[in-house]
C-alpha cells in the first residue's frame, strides 16, 4: 500500500464525538512505553503525524487520522498509564473500553508489544479481554532493532507459545522497527487486504 495522504481529523474523549463511522478503522494500542507514536509515523511515512515524547503516556485522547481518504487510523491511549492519577486511569479505561466495544466500524486492533520483553501479564490480559469481547486484533512487536535478530525471534516465539496455551487460534503477528522500517510493508499490505475484504463483503469469512 502506498500512503499518499495522512490527515489528522480529531482528538476526542467521547465515542459520540468521533468521526462518522463510514470507513474501515484500525486502532493501535499498547503499553505506554511501547513506541506507538514512532511506529505510526513510520507506517504512514509522516515524521510528525503522531506526537512522540520522552515521557510515556503522552496520548490521552482518541486520535483519528484519515489515510488516503479511504480508512481511519486511530491512535489510542496506552494501557499501563505511566505517571497518571488513579482517577485518570479509571477514565482512560472507560474511554478505551467504550471505544473498543461500541465503535461499529472498528475493523481491527493492533496490539503493540515490546519485542525485547518476555510475555507480560498486562498485555496477555488485554488481549484476553479483546478475545472475550469478540474484537479482532493482530499483534505487532516493536523495537526489533534494539537487539540481535536471534533474540527477537526467541522472544516472539516465547510469546506465541504462551498465547497457544489459552488460544485455539493465534492472531496474526508482525515484527517491526520504527528505526529501520522493518515490517512496514507487511502491516500495510495486511490493512489493504482487509480493506478489500470489507469492500467486497468478505471480511471475517
Amino acid at each position: 500500500m502506498l500512503i499518499k495522504e495522512a490527515v489528522f481529523l480529531s482528538s476526542n474523549t467521547q465515542l459520540a464525538a468521533c468521526p462518522p463511522p463510514t470507513r474501515p478503522e484500525y486502532a493501535f494500542i499498547g503499553r505506554s512505553n511501547v513506541g506507538k507514536s514512532s511506529l505510526l509515523n513510520m507506517l504512514t511515512g509522516r515524521a510528525g503525524l503522531a506526537k512522540t515524547s520522552s515521557t510515556p503516556g503522552k496520548t490521552q485522547v482518541i486520535n483519528h487520522f484519515l489515510i488516503n481518504d479511504e480508512w481511519y487510523l486511530v491512535d489510542l491511549p496506552g494501557y499501563g498509564y505511566a505517571r497518571v492519577s488513579k482517577s485518570a486511569r479509571a477514565d482512560f479505561g472507560k474511554m478505551i473500553s467504550a471505544y473498543l466495544t461500541r465503535r461499529e466500524n472498528l475493523t481491527c486492533v493492533a496490539v503493540l508489544l515490546d519485542s525485547r520483553h518476555s510475555p507480560q501479564a498486562v498485555d496477555l490480559a488485554f488481549m484476553e479481554r479483546l478475545g472475550q469481547d469478540g474484537v479482532p486484533f493482530v499483534m505487532i512487536f516493536t523495537k526489533a532493532d534494539k537487539q540481535a535478530h536471534g533474540r527477537t525471534h526467541e522472544l516472539v516465539a516465547s510469546y506465541l507459545r504462551t498465547m497457544s496455551e489459552t488460544w485455539d487460534e493465534l492472531p496474526r503477528h508482525f515484527v517491526t522497527s520504527a528505526e529501520t522500517g522493518l515490517g512496514r510493508e507487511p502491516v500495510l499490505d495486511f490493512i489493504a487486504e482487509v480493506n478489500r475484504q470489507v469492500a467486497t463483503g468478505t471480511a471475517g469469512t
